[in-house]
């Protein structure tokens, strides 16, 4: 099977970033990094990548912010720098923008996310904080396509995390995160195997080929 040609995003620590690489180096997961793009200068997940020689590129958002419409300005250069680089997947991990239609309609049902909930509860920002608040027994996190609704694209894997009685934002969500690292490799593996299918609001995954004895 050919290596699937991936772009991630990024804007901060990139620990979704590196779980991914570690995928790749173990050889659970079948695909190739082009690049790295981030909105910020200062991103650990660009030095994460570039300890790893993948290639990186910093699109800067201030020089947009005369355009007439500064967020879908700003989409279009990072396409570019997507397509020059022949990115069949995008990979959204820790990327604090939200992408404009224009983007999402150029990645159509080929741009994933990961969302620290067990959606279609508690989308948005503060997912931890909303599952404690409200009093939940279990939370976790979902790997998702991207569509122009807010955390409400087809959902492809989830894994769930039992709330505790005595947990705070932090460690709930460093046990969530655990379950990130897992799953997100897992599902960009199902989708270079070409085994997701969307229908609607539903991802339908395909039983692996069983190999023969004969």
């Amino acid at each position: 099977m050919a290596s699937l040609v991936l772009g991630v995003l990024v804007s901060g620590r990139g620990s979704n970033l590196q779980s991914i690489i570690d995928a790749m180096v173990a050889g659970t997961l079948t695909a190739r990094i082009a690049v790295v793009v981030s909105n910020k200068s200062d991103a650990f997940g660009l030095e994460r990548a570039q300890q790893h020689g993948i290639k990186t590129v910093f699109v800067d958002p201030k020089p947009f912010k005369e355009q007439a419409n500064p967020r879908e300005a700003y989409d279009h250069a990072v396409l570019d720098v997507l397509k020059s680089h022949g990115v069949e997947l995008v990979i959204l991990a820790g990327y604090m923008r939200i992408v404009t239609a224009a983007f999402i309609q150029a990645y159509e049902g080929k741009m994933m996310n990961i969302h620290p909930s067990l959606l279609p509860s508690f989308p948005g920002l503060h997912a931890q904080k909303q599952a404690l608040e409200w009093g939940a027994k279990v939370s976790g996190c979902t790997v998702h396509f991207v569509t122009e609704g807010m955390d409400e694209g087809p959902i492809i894997l989830q894994a769930a995390v039992p709330v505790l009685e005595d947990d705070t934002d932090e460690t709930l969500s460093a046990r969530i995160l655990e379950q990130e690292h897992r799953i997100y490799p897992e599902a960009i593996q199902l989708y270079g195997e070409g085994r997701l299918t969307i229908e609607g609001r539903c991802t339908q995954i395909e039983e692996s080929v069983k190999q023969s004895n004969t």
